[in-house]
């Protein structure tokens, strides 16, 4: 699917009959994310290498639509989750419904947010994209408007009259579509708590140097104030993967002065440690326990605490792969490169 998609997205690109690309789902979600019991089986049987160049083909895609020479709308209706996430959040213009759900919730199965989401969450209002990225916390599409994840919100009911309308455009200016989707707009009912009215709380929590840290600045909150946010926010980071909720941490961090090909550079070479187990076997564990075996048990975690991961284990995922025959990721050259755009803090 990523290949064809791909090869209609660059012949789109240099026709002039094509003025707008239109990104959907075929059913009730826009994307949950890549098949990844399909690189699990990939990995066990020794081919790692297999697994990281379908992943490359993932990259690629995500840079081509963040640099597309013509205008992307994604309508994201439904459940939109990893690698549906970098399709659709690196694109101009997200359309989200009062039925859309997004998460990055990577860390619970022992790998950590890419596809170009330490790119996107990094820009989000301050350190809500640590929030997101930490906790795989699901925020629906009214919020998603309120933070900046997405750029429009309509009705359900009424997606077939935006699609109908965005097929009848003759111009590839952002804006002017921009303009036809406003027709068809409708005022998001975001919740009083919602995501957006946790800002305070997250910033100051999240903003800390370190993990630790900020499951620390958590538990104090929840000992002040036992909201339920806050203490769903501590389980799934004390479920999650000690060494993946730090280097979703350094990810992200880095991504906030880093650009979009610079990202998915990054991710590519974290992606390849992770399938060839350089420093941990916790994706495969994560995998098997959660999406296979799907036992009532927690995975179980090497190293299993935030202390016994170093430093220089986290290190590990951000240099070379020590292979002769591995070589980093080459994105193709694009004429319209992205917007080196500041974090919101």
């Amino acid at each position: 699917m990523i290949s064809e998609i791909t090869k209609k997205l660059k012949a789109y690109e240099i026709d002039p009959g094509v003025k707008v690309v239109v990104l959907k789902g075929n059913g009730k979600a826009f994307c949950a994310g890549g098949d990844v019991v399909a690189s699990y089986i990939c990995m066990v049987a020794g081919h790692w290498s297999y697994a990281a160049s379908s992943y490359k083909k993932q990259v690629v895609l995500d840079y081509i639509v963040g640099t597309y020479g013509k205008p992307v709308v994604a309508l994201i209706h439904g459940i939109v989750m990893g690698g549906g996430a970098g399709l659709s959040m690196n694109g101009a213009l997200k359309i989200v419904t009062e039925n859309t759900a997004f998460a990055m919730p990577e860390t619970s199965i022992g790998h950590f947010v890419d596809v170009g989401a330490s790119y996107f969450l990094s820009r989000l209002p301050g350190f809500l994209g640590e929030y997101l990225g930490l906790t795989g916390t699901k925020i629906r599409g009214p919020d998603m408007v309120a933070c900046g994840l997405a750029t429009h919100f309509v009705l359900s009911k009424d997606l077939h009259l935006v699609e109908s309308a965005l097929d009848e455009v003759t111009s590839s200016d952002t804006c002017k579509i921009s303009k036809v989707i406003r027709i068809y707009e409708h005022k998001p009912d975001v919740k009083q708590d919602g995501v957006y009215s946790r800002l305070e709380i997250i910033n100051k929590c999240f903003s800390r140097k370190t993990v630790e840290e900020i499951l620390s600045s958590l538990e104090s909150e929840a000992g002040n104030r036992a909201e339920k946010w806050i203490l769903e926010a501590i389980k799934s980071m004390k479920a999650a993967s000690p060494i993946s909720l730090k280097l979703s941490l350094k990810s992200i961090r880095e991504g906030r002065t880093q650009s979009l090909d610079q990202c998915l550079a990054r991710d590519y070479n974290i992606c390849c440690h992770i399938m060839r187990r350089t420093v941990s076997t916790d994706y495969f564990e994560g995998t098997r326990a959660m999406l296979l075996d799907k036992e009532n048990t927690p995975p179980k975690w090497e190293p299993a605490r935030l202390e016994l991961v170093s430093d220089e284990m986290v290190g590990r995922y951000f240099s070379r792969v020590d292979e002769d025959d591995w070589e980093s990721l080459q994105l193709p050259p694009r004429s319209n490169s992205v917007d080196m755009m500041r974090p919101k803090l």
